[in-house]
């Protein structure tokens, strides 16, 4: 049973010039489940995690009613402003939603790198162990540090890492990447996703360059804190379907067929919860 623990809808209309722009003809128009199910069925991925886009709650109930529209998408990851003064209120409204799993301030797009280690987030993360959500960190390398303040300070909050940290794959950078990230996989609720990464690896990338970020990456989190995912349609700006799904699986040639089980679909249905 495949899992695809990270995909994305979007309809420009709702965008009012907010990212993705013109220039990336790829990915610069509306996607929906429709444009997604075939993919999904000629590759046998049977559920899907639907995470945000958007920094609104409008965002975040817009994937809501898809969900409840197409059983495929088991979950979805939202955003609430989780330094609101309201924050608690608002994730148990958005929360009263079964199919909200998570919650993912962009934190990549904040001006802030220490944005995530403030203490004020405790009311919100509060609410969110309180009402079973888990943490997506959407975060580059410098972020890391931060990061690890913020799981040090809530050990219970289940955390995954979006896209590996999105390390720096075509300029061929390890450090301090690789250190920051052997730190956080040392917290037991801290997990990482199998994603993002040709994007990050430049237009002529291949499995030899993504091969040393995939194995720190699976030696620090091991086959059971690893979930795969697409990030679709951003990753049709580099690749397709297809092409992502083999090359993950030549990078995971090594691993028992329990542990990919795991990678590619248990992983994801434990993380979120999802039946």
């Amino acid at each position: 049973m495949l899992v695809d623990a990270h995909q994305h809808f979007w309809r420009l209309a709702d965008r009012n010039g907010a990212w993705p722009p013109p220039g990336l003809a790829a990915i610069y128009r509306d996607f929906f489940p429709a444009d997604l199910a075939p993919t999904l069925a000629r590759h046998g991925v049977a559920r899907t995690v639907l995470v945000q886009s958007m920094p609104n709650e409008d965002d975040t109930r817009f994937m809501l009613g898809l969900a409840h529209a197409h059983p495929f998408i088991g979950g979805v990851v939202g955003w609430v402003d989780l330094k609101a003064p309201d924050a608690p209120a608002r994730i148990a409204a958005l929360a009263a939603d079964p199919l909200l799993k998570g919650l993912r301030p962009m934190l990549q797009d904040l001006a802030d790198d220490d944005w995530i280690a403030d203490p004020a987030l405790a009311p919100a993360v509060d609410a969110m162990l309180r009402h079973g959500l888990s943490f997506d960190a959407l975060v580059l390398p410098r972020h890391l540090p931060a990061l690890l303040a913020f799981a040090q300070r809530h050990p219970i909050l289940p955390i995954v890492i979006d896209h590996g940290a999105k390390p720096l794959i075509a300029a061929g950078v390890l450090e301090p990447w690789r250190t920051d990230i052997a730190r956080l996989a040392a917290l037991p609720q801290v997990s990482c996703k199998l994603s993002g990464l040709v994007t990050e690896a430049g237009a002529d990338w291949d499995v030899d360059r993504l091969r040393p970020y995939v194995d720190h990456l699976l030696a620090c989190f091991g086959p059971r804190r690893l979930i795969w995912g697409s990030d679709w349609p951003v990753l049709n700006l580099a690749a397709d379907y297809a092409r992502w799904l083999a090359a993950c699986a030549s990078l995971l040639e090594g691993l028992s067929g329990a542990d990919r089980l795991a990678v590619f679909g248990l992983n994801a249905l434990r993380f979120y919860r999802i039946d």
